[in-house]
């Protein structure tokens, strides 16, 4: 059984102490003071509220900074070098995009270079600008607004999912071209594992923490008497729970809009569901790749790709495409469908296992992207002409847009929403204001 503190035990220091709501079912609980390396988890529906780390600020300075400074290596340097009939082709990061926007597919080649370069490039200047200027005496205010657009790029910042793609794509170009590797890939790999150990030890609680204590703008947490919790909201944001009143207005912290739940969440989730099940259709029937070898070749499309994985005995592989660009697209429309039916026709059943796949399909929705990024960087090294050529097809585009939009949708809908229903048979917003005595407490 996980260590757990008593009340007494959290209260004996105020200033680490807090409010918070869980962001997976809406209850209202206290979070005690957390040692390094642990975690605090809802007590109803087992969403993390908290993970503490040590030297949560020092270290992520240089993790951030590191990554920074990998990332310019990366966009500077040559990724790969490919040889076929005595031709020679390089390329960097940009060379994908500027191919697609070559065959005309200008929108796709936007959202490749701002997945790999522009927000991962904002996001690692923003979090470095805010942790820097936390050591001083009195940190601008601005500094929220930064990091609420650092944290907000977040899901959008893929230099994980676009090294899983040049996997692929080195897979598959085995058979067709030499390749070579050269400096800016070796600069992605090691970039990918900062990335991922920078958003390991960033304790953003902290970050906030440290803007309250040094910054002038005072925050109230705390609700008049007669109100109690009543009125309490939890920013979406920044997680802080206030007590604005009945007009709700902004965040005292990041001043961000609040909201009890996410506006027309229903409304605006099935728009954008129906819409991605609309283009999912083309972007599994129209091709993806054509690969024309010595002037014959077919187009492709996903799944005629996973097929050609499987006939040369690339089963991991095959797998891997298969799971992230036609299971993951799939698990997301069908998921979010029934969490928005539960809500609808007031389920109470499976609240823990809804709130959980949840949590999976706004996690993973991302990771469709590794075919999309696959397709540009063939595209841009293999051109030779008659000899072997690769082509980008329209089914990525409407791909692409079948992504993009499930990631919105895991966004606009509002998991409360469900518990809600559970607890009134309602899907008017009322929420449970029974307070927690604690989260769970348990090591990370």
């Amino acid at each position: 059984m996980p260590p757990q503190a008593t009340p007494t035990q959290a209260s004996e220091n105020p200033m680490e102490t807090v409010l918070r709501e869980c962001p997976g079912c809406g209850l209202l609980q206290i979070l005690p003071t957390l040692s390094p390396g642990f975690t605090a988890c809802c007590s109803r529906c087992g969403t993390t509220l908290r993970r503490a780390r040590s030297h949560p600020l020092d270290r992520s300075i240089a993790l951030v900074l590191a990554a920074f400074v990998l990332l310019t290596v990366v966009c500077t340097t040559t990724l790969m070098r490919v040889q076929a009939a005595g031709m020679t082709h390089r390329a960097d990061l940009f060379s994908g995009p500027a191919e697609l926007v070559r065959r005309g597919m200008s929108p796709l080649a936007a959202v490749v270079v701002f997945a790999t370069v522009v927000a991962p490039f904002i996001k690692f200047l923003a979090t470095l600008y805010v942790l820097v200027r936390l050591h001083e005496r009195r940190p601008p205010a601005h500094l929220r607004r930064m990091f609420v657009l650092a944290e907000k790029l977040t899901p959008w910042s893929m230099i994980e999912v676009f090294v899983l793609g040049v996997f692929v794509a080195y897979v598959k170009l085995g058979d067709l071209v030499k390749i070579d590797l050269a400096t800016g890939l070796f600069a992605l790999l090691a970039l990918t594992f900062i990335v991922v150990a920078a958003d390991g030890m960033l304790d953003r609680d902290a970050v906030w923490q440290a803007l309250d204590r040094r910054g002038a703008r005072q925050v109230r947490t705390t609700p008049a008497p007669a109100a109690g919790f009543a009125d309490a909201i939890g920013c979406e944001t920044c997680g802080l729970v206030s007590f604005p009143g009945p007009d709700h207005g902004r965040c005292p912290r990041c001043d961000a809009v609040l909201h009890a739940r996410k506006p027309d969440s229903l409304q605006r989730t099935w728009a954008l569901v129906i819409a991605a099940a609309v283009l999912y259709v083309p972007a599994n029937y129209y091709p993806v790749l054509t690969v024309l070898q010595l002037g014959a070749g077919a187009p492709s499309t996903i799944l005629g790709g996973v097929r050609e994985l499987i006939a040369s005995r690339m089963y991991p592989l095959a797998a891997l495409v298969f799971f992230a660009s036609v299971a993951v697209p799939m698990l997301k429309l069908v998921g979010l469908s029934i969490m928005l039916l539960a809500v609808q026709t007031e389920r109470s059943e499976w609240l823990l296992e809804r709130t959980r796949l949840y949590h999976f399909v706004r996690w993973i929705g991302r990771w469709s992207m590794i075919d999309i990024f696959m397709e540009s960087l063939l595209g841009a090294l293999v051109r030779f002409g008659a000899v072997v050529t690769i082509e980008p097809g329209a089914g990525a585009v409407a791909f692409c847009a079948v992504v993009i939009l499930t990631m919105f949708a895991a966004e606009t809908f509002d998991p409360r929403l469900m518990w809600d229903v559970a607890s009134y048979g309602t899907q008017s917003g009322l929420r449970a204001r029974r307070l927690a005595p604690l989260g769970r407490e348990a090591p990370s």
